[in-house]
C-alpha cells in the first residue's frame, strides 16, 4: 500500500506503527446545524479507508470527534435562548442519523470536546511550563515562533501566513499568527475552571488531547478536509509535538472540496445542499457512488447532471445483481468448454485483485469502480448472449464477488428488488408520475395483450414511454424503469 502524504507531498509505503494495528483520528463536525454534502464526502471517504484497511486484515481504531463547545453553538444557543448542551446533542443525533441513511459505519470512539477538559488543561500546562505558550488576561497563546517548523504541513512560511491569512487583530497577542488555546469567559459564555481562571478551550487544542487519550503520542493515520490543512491541523501538530517531542501522526490524508459552480461548498457562502435535501431525491447509494467516482483528494463538482449519472451506473449495478440472481435461480449446465464461461471465471478471478491494486495506490476508488464497471460489462454481455448459457455457479460466484468487493465500498447492501423498486419509485415521484397509476397501466397492457388488443397495449406502452417510463418484458413479467 501507497499513501498520498500530505506531510511530505509525496506517496509513501504504508507502515503502521504497530504490526497489524492501524490508529486513525479523523475531525467531525462542529455540531451546531446539520450536515452538507461537503461533510458526506468527508465521512464517506473515510469510511471506505477504515473498511478497506479492515478488509485488508488490519485491526483499526479509528477515532472521530464531535466538537460541541464553539463560538458558532453559543452563537447558536444564545439566538434560540438555550444551552450549548442541547444544541450540540441536538445536531450530532442529525448526524448520526444521516451517517446511518449514507451507510456510514461508526467510528470506534466518538470523543465530544466538553468530556475532555481536563486533558486540554493539563496540556495548556504542559506547554506553559515549557515556555511555548504565555498568558495574557486569562487568555492563553500559543506562541509559533517558538516552535521550529510550524506551518510545514500546509508547506507555508510565517510571512505567507500572514499574507494569506486572516488573521485576527488582537493587541494581546504577541505575534499574529499565535493562536488561542485557552479562553478566558465573557458574558453569556460557557466556562470551565482552570488554573488561568474560568474559560474555555480554543478549537486547536482539543483533536490533540483526544486523539492522544485515544491513540497515544504518535499514531498512524490523521484525516480531515483539505479546509484543515491551514491552520487546524498545522496547529494541531505545533502544539501536540511541542508537548511530546513526539510526531503527532505518520500519514496526513486530506479530502478535497465538494464544490459547486467552481466554489467550495460551504455554510459560510450560502451555496450547500444538506445531506436529507439529497437523500429525497436519491437513494443514498447513489451519494456514495457519486462521491467515491473520483479520487479522494480531488475536487468534485456536484450537479443533478453528476447524481443523475451515479444514479444510472447504481441502476446498471443492481440490474446486473438481480439478472445474476434470476438467471441462478433457472441455471442450465453451459455447454462444453464454453468460451464466454471460461472468459467470465477468469475475469472474476483477478477481479480482487485489480480492486486492491487500486486501493492501495492511495484509496483510488475512481479506479476501483472503474473495474467493477468493465466487471458488468462483461456480465451483461454474456447475459444478452442467448447461445451464451452461464452455470449456476458462475452465476452466483458473480453476484458474491460483486458484494463482497461493494462492501469495501459501503455499496450493493440492498437486495436489488427492493432497491430497484424504491429507486424507480423515488424517481417517478421527482417527476410527477405515480408508480400506483404506472402499475394499473401494466395491468391494463397486460390484460390487452392477453385479449389480443394489440393496438391498446402498444398504445399504453407509447404512452408511458412519452413520461419517460420504460417497460421490460420477460418470462416473469413486465417491470419498468425510469432512465
Amino acid at each position: 500500500m501507497r499513501v498520498f502524504n500530505t506531510l511530505t507531498r509525496k506517496k509513501e509505503e504504508f507502515t503502521p506503527l504497530r504490526e497489524g494495528r492501524v490508529g486513525m483520528y479523523v475531525c467531525g463536525i462542529t455540531a451546531y446545524d446539520v450536515c452538507h454534502v461537503g461533510h458526506a464526502r468527508s465521512a464517506v471517504v473515510f469510511d471506505v479507508v477504515s473498511r478497506y484497511l479492515r478488509s485488508r486484515g488490519y485491526d483499526v481504531t479509528y477515532v472521530k470527534n464531535f466538537t460541541d463547545v464553539d463560538d458558532k453553538i453559543i452563537e447558536r444557543a444564545n439566538r434560540e435562548q438555550t444551552g450549548i448542551a442541547e444544541i450540540a446533542e441536538r445536531f450530532i443525533a442529525e448526524h448520526n442519523q444521516d451517517m446511518e441513511a449514507l451507510g456510514v459505519e461508526p467510528p470506534t470512539v466518538t470523543p465530544r470536546a466538553t468530556e475532555h477538559i481536563a486533558g486540554m488543561i493539563r496540556l495548556v500546562e504542559t506547554l506553559l511550563a515549557k515556555g511555548l505558550a504565555y498568558r495574557v488576561d486569562g487568555d492563553v497563546y500559543f506562541a509559533v515562533d517558538k516552535f521550529p517548523g510550524y506551518g510545514r504541513l500546509s508547506g507555508r512560511g510565517l510571512e505567507d501566513m500572514l499574507a494569506g491569512a486572516r488573521v485576527d487583530v488582537n493587541e494581546k497577542k504577541r505575534n499574529p499568527l499565535d493562536f488561542v488555546l485557552w479562553k478566558a469567559s465573557k458574558q453569556g459564555e460557557p466556562w470551565w475552571e482552570s488554573p488561568w481562571g474560568q474559560g474555555r478551550p480554543g478549537w486547536h487544542l482539543e483533536c490533540s488531547v483526544m486523539s492522544q487519550r485515544y491513540l497515544g503520542d504518535s499514531f498512524d493515520i490523521h484525516g480531515g478536509g483539505e479546509d484543515l490543512v491551514f491552520p487546524h491541523h498545522d496547529n494541531e501538530i505545533a502544539q501536540s509535538e511541542a508537548a511530546t517531542g513526539k510526531p503527532l501522526a505518520r500519514y496526513w490524508l486530506h479530502n478535497g472540496f465538494v464544490r459547486v459552480n467552481s466554489e467550495k461548498m460551504s455554510k459560510s457562502l450560502g451555496n450547500f445542499f444538506t445531506i436529507r435535501e439529497i437523500l429525497k431525491q436519491y437513494r443514498p447509494e447513489v451519494l456514495r457512488l457519486f462521491l467515491l467516482a473520483s479520487h479522494y483528494r480531488s475536487p468534485v463538482d456536484f450537479s443533478d447532471a453528476a447524481l443523475a449519472e451515479a444514479r444510472q451506473g447504481m441502476e446498471r449495478f443492481y440490474s446486473t445483481l438481480k439478472a445474476l440472481r434470476d438467471q441462478a435461480a433457472h441455471g442450465q449446465a453451459p455447454p462444453e468448454g464454453s468460451a464466454t464461461e471460461r472468459e467470465i471465471v477468469d475475469h472474476l478471478a483477478g477481479l480482487r485483485g485489480r480492486f486492491c491494486e487500486a486501493m492501495d495506490d492511495d484509496f483510488n476508488t475512481a479506479r476501483a469502480i472503474g473495474y467493477l464497471f468493465d466487471t458488468v460489462r462483461l456480465l451483461n454481455a454474456a447475459l444478452a448472449d442467448k447461445k451464451a448459457v452461464l452455470s449456476r455457479q458462475v452465476l452466483t460466484q458473480a453476484e458474491q464477488s460483486l458484494r463482497e468487493i461493494g462492501a469495501v465500498l459501503g455499496l450493493f447492501g440492498e437486495e436489488p428488488d427492493v432497491y430497484l423498486r424504491r429507486d424507480r419509485e423515488a424517481e417517478a415521484q421527482k417527476r410527477g408520475i405515480d408508480p400506483a397509476e404506472v402499475e394499473a397501466l401494466i395491468a391494463e397492457r397486460r390484460a390487452s395483450r392477453e385479449a389480443k388488443a394489440w393496438q391498446r397495449a402498444d398504445e399504453i406502452r407509447q404512452g408511458l414511454a412519452a413520461r419517460g417510463v420504460v417497460l421490460k418484458d420477460s418470462p416473469a413479467g413486465t417491470t419498468w424503469s425510469i432512465p
